[in-house]
């Protein structure tokens, strides 16, 4: 099967045709059993109604046989869905009363089939321009956080605390940041998740936990978990730093089991994940990905071969796909959920190529080129012809074909 994929100049402009004979899609499993040497969740998106107004401002109308029908093919490869996240562009498009619905729909589904979910609470339904300072501002995140939790334990689903944008406006310092997640974390009625969020992800969260030093933030971060271990499953960390994140693993794994637990380290770094999930002779991070949403045929694969007894072929099959994840997170980071949603599209689980609050034009079109031959590299387009006449078919509209 052959794509012709034009060739851009640094100003934008068409400067030649490569014909690009497509690759077979990667050797691929689905588990025969549950995968247990490492936890992993994908972070999936969601698929919008095609005659829905999805522009900008607009509440977000959700295909949802679609949308949990993604969810489907992700359990089926023995992975977790992590859902109601950034990926589902919260903040993004995905207003609080979608996500409400997207929380009880997906555990619904979830229970349904025995599978991993765990979905986000933040603090989204309130209104950044009215919010209050000082202790009403604090008070109001509070109570956010409180019925977000509520929401996501009633459906059934674990909890992931989501960084707050809310917060990091009213926060005054280390001590706000703490009051607010004490108050959180009283709520659990299981271990929960806690979300770390860098700016390359979300402006809006500088000085996160407190302070611009990260080594600052990590020493509030990491006095909330000993204050809170043993209602703290894990900690996911996005930060797109390798280093800081195997230190802050081993840190996690010196902490007393009987004092609540082990915490575990679910890598939110979409450039790094294989080493950080193939690990050392000291540990390795378990995964909760927005990448795994996109590769997950390739992530399970890796899994089981890690389950098996041969890193080597894990690590080799997720090192792999790294092209494809930088360059789906590349700069402006944030935009990486329009990446997820075209190779959807691509692969044929969504009849179009749309995202609520109009996100699919948060990319280029160059940058969508780049995208199908590194998704065609790595073995990730999964139906060759299908993926080919859709490429053809956008390059059409955008009027770059020759």
């Amino acid at each position: 099967m052959l794509a012709h994929l034009p060739r851009f100049d640094d100003a934008g402009r068409v400067a030649g045709t490569e014909v690009l004979e497509l690759a077979e899609p990667g050797p691929w499993t689905t588990p025969t059993a549950p995968i247990t040497s490492r936890v992993a969740f994908a972070a999936a998106h969601v698929v919008p109604v095609v005659g829905a107004d999805s522009t900008p401002g607009r509440p977000a109308v959700v295909d949802w046989d679609a949308t949990l029908a993604y969810r489907h093919r992700i359990w089926e490869h023995g992975l977790g869905v992590a859902d109601a996240m950034d990926t589902a562009q919260r903040g993004m498009g995905l207003d609080w009363v979608a996500t409400q619905e997207l929380v009880r729909r997906s555990s619904a589904e979830a229970a349904s089939v025995g599978a991993r979910i765990a979905c986000g609470a933040g603090t989204d339904q309130l209104d950044l321009d009215t919010l209050p300072e000082g202790e009403a501002g604090l008070a109001a995140v509070i109570d956010a956080y409180r019925e977000q939790v509520r929401t996501v334990q009633d459906a059934g689903s674990q909890v992931i605390v989501m960084a707050s944008r809310a917060l990091a406006r009213v926060a005054r310092g280390a001590d706000d940041y703490a009051r607010v997640y004490d108050a959180v974390l009283a709520e659990a009625d299981r271990p929960v998740v806690l979300h770390w969020l860098g700016t390359m992800f979300d402006p809006a969260l500088e000085g996160y936990w407190g302070s611009d030093d990260v080594a600052a933030a990590t020493r509030t971060f990491t006095d909330l978990i000993r204050a809170h271990q043993g209602r703290i499953d894990g900690v996911k960390v996005s930060l797109l730093d390798a280093a800081h994140e195997i230190a802050l693993r081993r840190e996690l794994a010196t902490l007393d089991p009987e004092a609540g637990g082990a915490v575990r380290l679910y890598t939110g770094d979409d450039f790094n994940y294989p080493e950080l999930i193939a690990g050392d002779e000291q540990g390795h991070s378990d995964a909760l990905l927005g990448i795994f949403a996109a590769i997950y045929p390739a992530a399970s694969t890796a899994l089981q071969a890690f389950d098996a007894g041969d890193p080597a072929r894990g690590h080799e099959i997720l090192a792999s796909t790294e092209a494809l994840g930088r360059h789906i997170f590349a700069a402006p980071t944030y935009y990486y959920k329009t990446g997820i949603a075209f190779l959807s599209w691509l692969n044929g689980h969504q009849t179009g190529f749309q995202m609520v609050g109009g996100l699919q034009s948060g990319r280029s079109v160059p940058h969508l080129v780049e995208l199908f031959r590194l998704a065609d590299r790595a073995g990730l387009l999964l139906d060759p012809p299908l993926a080919a006449h859709r490429m053809r078919s956008l390059l059409e509209v955008a009027g770059v074909t020759r």
